[in-house]
């Protein structure tokens, strides 16, 4: 397990250029100023049918000044990382506070948070992905793809890895200083049939973590097994019938009930969202403030937890970019909205004591703002194994993987589809199904969450690129969740609809 910070990035003069800035903020009238130095490389790799299409090796690197002046914000960034820069990024951060205070409609103010000084943190990864050859990640892709070629059932294949380490430096003027240093890795691998049938496709279940190159193996996922069944599975599914549509008990695996939460859970309780404050990308959100403690968002199953500290998770840190340790938090407990996510100036404008530590800039050139943690509905400690929620299920669908999906901007109203279907008759699994998709509101179909699965049925699931803000900024953000069963959710016929 890598413990430690990257020597080459210690070694640059962090707490130097972040005390000058801090210094020359200070003196010219800030009563807030906080630096963040960042280093974030980010490889891609893409093959088409085995053979290279893409590939990239990105880095971004520079400071971020932030002030409040007077109860205004003021910004500057460079990628220059230097004491003079630090300084004059300080000096124009302020100018830009004075300037903005005649437009501000808002005192801006901050919580209060414990000083963490000289500290350090570095997410749980046994293997850089930088320090492996391209010509072995290559290989490796190249492996999988040609399995999948091999079979008759499948005409072509897509494959796509990309890796991050992230790199941060964070210091403010009121002592706390920390850095960190984070990797994650996304692969996804897909198999294409075309022919008289059209055109179908599957690709792997396999999600998005907070791991280094060892998630490439087959210790931590089974990525050999997965392609060794995907043919098959895909060949069914060309053959398989198109779905009646009507009222159905769901069954939904996390590799497609992450995304459901996401997009109804997640963003809708973000504070600055719930009340207003922000509106790109998501639109607001139905769970108002005045819902606080009286929603009834689900059943009495449903619990669901917001964190910044699960191992392995994609929005895990040690501590935020305003300098707030990582912590956990119910969102909703026994089906009622009991919590918000956080940072501290949204904490601060509705009268909380403390930020939940989510504040998270994607580069030193924008500004933190209010960002998900890893949202997560929790499994029942007793509840069913996979095989015996199957069981259970009379009449019913038993989905997995995601596609698309469409929420609107109340995060309210929703339709989902996915990657496999497969028809449930008196608890047995009697085939596949296709132009599967689920519709309802998010407090009806929560509420109808009937069974949820035990720990064995958990996975942790999430993507690289929730996006937010104007700018646009994206972020990094997983979910994890059982199996659960859904009681008569309506199920649409996606080709039907679409010729309508």
């Amino acid at each position: 397990m890598i413990t430690t910070v990257d020597a080459d990035f210690l070694a640059l003069p962090l707490a130097q250029v972040s005390d000058a800035a801090i210094s020359a903020a200070t003196q010219a009238g800030a009563s807030h100023v906080d630096v963040r130095i960042e280093r974030t490389r980010t490889g891609l790799l893409a093959l088409r049918d085995a053979r290279p299409e893409t590939q990239s090796d990105e880095t971004n690197f520079g400071i971020g000044v932030r002030v409040i002046v007077n109860g205004a914000w003021g910004f500057a960034s460079s990628p220059d990382v230097s004491v003079d820069s630090a300084r004059k990024l300080a000096h124009t951060a302020v100018a830009m506070a004075k300037t903005s205070k005649p437009l501000s409609t808002e005192e801006i103010s901050l919580v209060p948070e414990p000083v963490y000084a000289n500290k350090s943190w570095v997410s749980a990864y046994e293997i850089d992905p930088f320090s492996v050859s391209d010509a072995e990640k290559k290989d490796r892709l190249a492996s999988l793809s040609s399995k999948l070629l091999a079979s008759s059932s499948v005409n072509h294949t897509s494959a796509h890895t990309m890796y991050v380490k992230e790199q941060k430096h964070y210091a403010d003027s009121a002592g706390t200083s920390t850095t960190q240093q984070r990797v994650r890795v996304q692969t996804q691998i897909e198999a294409i049939s075309i022919g008289a049938h059209g055109f179908e496709s599957m690709r792997t279940l396999a999600q998005p973590a907070g791991y280094g190159w060892e998630w490439m193996g087959n210790t931590i996922w089974n990525w050999d097994a997965e392609i060794d069944q995907l043919p098959s599975l895909l060949a069914e599914k060309v053959a398989a019938p198109s779905v009646e549509p009507g009222r159905y008990d769901l069954l939904i695996h996390p590799s497609n009930l992450w995304l459901t939460i996401h997009e109804s859970i997640g963003h809708a309780t973000e504070l600055d969202r719930a009340i207003g404050y922000e509106a790109n990308y998501a639109g607001t959100s139905f769970a108002t403030p005045d819902k606080l403690g009286n929603l009834k968002y689900g059943s009495a199953l449903m619990n669901v937890t917001g964190d910044r500290n699960t191992e392995h998770g994609l929005s895990t840190v040690g501590w935020d970019d305003e300098g707030v340790a990582a912590q956990r938090w119910d969102i909703v407990k026994d089906g009622q909205l009991v919590g918000y996510q956080l940072d501290r100036r949204i904490a601060a404008r509705v009268n909380r004591d403390r930020s939940n530590g989510c504040a998270f800039a994607d580069s030193p050139a924008h500004v933190p703002i209010q960002r998900m943690p890893n949202v997560s509905l929790q499994p029942n400690p007793s509840g069913p194994t996979l095989e015996k929620l199957i069981e259970s299920v009379e009449d019913g669908i038993y989905i997995l993987g995601d596609k698309s999906w469409s929420i609107d901007m109340q995060r309210y109203n929703f339709q989902f589809t996915g990657q496999q279907f497969h028809r449930i008759k008196n608890g047995k699994i009697v085939g596949q199904l296709k132009d599967v998709a689920y519709q309802a509101t998010t407090t009806d179909f929560w509420g109808a969450m009937k069974s949820v699965g035990g720990p064995s049925t958990y996975v942790l699931g999430g993507a690289f690129n929730c996006g937010k803000a104007q700018p646009g900024q994206v972020a990094a953000v997983s979910h994890g969740c059982p199996a659960a069963v859904f009681d008569k959710i309506n199920v649409l016929n996606t080709v039907a609809e679409a010729g309508k």
